[in-house]
C-alpha cells in the first residue's frame, strides 16, 4: 500500500516559496516547531534533488526534544544520482533512500551505496517514476510521508494523484518576481475546471503566520 502523503510548505501571500536567489526564510519560529513535530510523527520525509542542492538539508527532528529513533527515513528523488557525498542528507543521523532512474550513472550509484546509511531504489527510465517509488516505500513499511519538496516535485506528486493532504504556512509577506519559486510549478492546467481540488479542513494562526490545512479531493 502506498504511503499517505502530506504536502507541507511555507509560502508568502503571493504563493512564493523562495526568491530567485533561493532565499526561503519565510515562516516564523512557531511554524518551525510545528514542522519538526510533524517530522516526528511521520515515517518518512521526501524532497527532490534541487532542494538538496540548494539547501543541503538535514531533514531530521532537531528543533524540538527528540531521540535518534524519532528521525524519519529521508527520501531523495534524484534521477541522475547527483546527491553529493558530503551533504548532510546522507549523514549518520537517519537512514536515507535515494530514488534514481535507470539512466543514473552506475559509478555514482556505487559511490552513494558505499555510504553506510544510504539505500538506492531504482524506479523509472529517464526520470524517477513516482508511483513506482511510492509502491516501493509502502513495501518497506512506510505508511506516512511528508513531502517537503520544491515546486517541481510538488507539482509532479499532485499530478500523479499521490498527495492526500496539503498543509500551508502563509507568512505575512509578499515576494513578487517572475523568477521566484512558487508552491507548485510544472505545466499547469489549461482550464480552472482541471485544477487540483482541495477540501478545507481547518486554519489557525501561529504567531504572525496563518496555517491552512486541506484534504486533496
Amino acid at each position: 500500500m502506498k504511503p499517505k502523503v502530506l504536502l507541507n510548505s511555507a509560502m508568502t501571500v503571493d504563493g512564493k516559496i523562495a526568491t530567485k536567489t533561493g532565499s526561503s526564510e519565510i515562516s516564523g519560529h512557531g511554524d518551525l516547531l510545528r514542522v519538526h513535530r510533524l517530522r516526528k510523527e511521520v515515517d518518512a520525509i521526501m524532497v527532490g534533488i534541487n532542494t538538496v542542492m540548494a539547501d543541503d538539508p538535514r531533514l531530521t527532528v532537531h528543533k524540538i526534544s527528540s531521540k535518534p529513533e524519532d528521525n524519519p527515513v529521508r527520501v531523495v528523488v534524484d534521477s541522475k544520482a547527483r546527491t553529493p557525498l558530503n551533504f548532510r542528507i546522507i549523514n549518520s543521523e537517519a537512514p536515507t533512500i535515494i530514488a534514481v532512474s535507470t539512466e543514473a550513472p552506475l559509478e555514482r550509484i556505487k559511490l552513494l551505496e558505499s555510504t553506510e546509511n544510504v539505500e538506492i531504489v531504482v524506479c523509472g527510465d529517464k526520470q524517477v517514476d513516482l508511483n513506482c517509488l511510492m509502491e516501493r516505500l509502502g513495501e518497506k513499511g512506510i505508511k506516512t510521508l511528508m513531502l517537503e519538496g520544491g515546486s517541481t516535485l510538488n507539482y509532479s506528486m499532485l499530478h500523479e494523484g499521490l498527495v492526500s493532504e496539503v498543509n500551508l504556512c502563509i507568512a505575512p509577506m509578499i515576494a513578487g518576481g517572475t523568477h521566484s519559486k512558487t508552491l507548485v510549478d510544472g505545466d499547469g492546467v489549461d482550464y480552472m475546471k482541471d485544477a487540483f481540488r482541495l477540501k478545507f479542513k481547518k486554519s489557525y494562526t501561529l504567531g504572525e503566520d496563518l496555517i491552512v490545512c486541506y484534504d486533496v479531493l
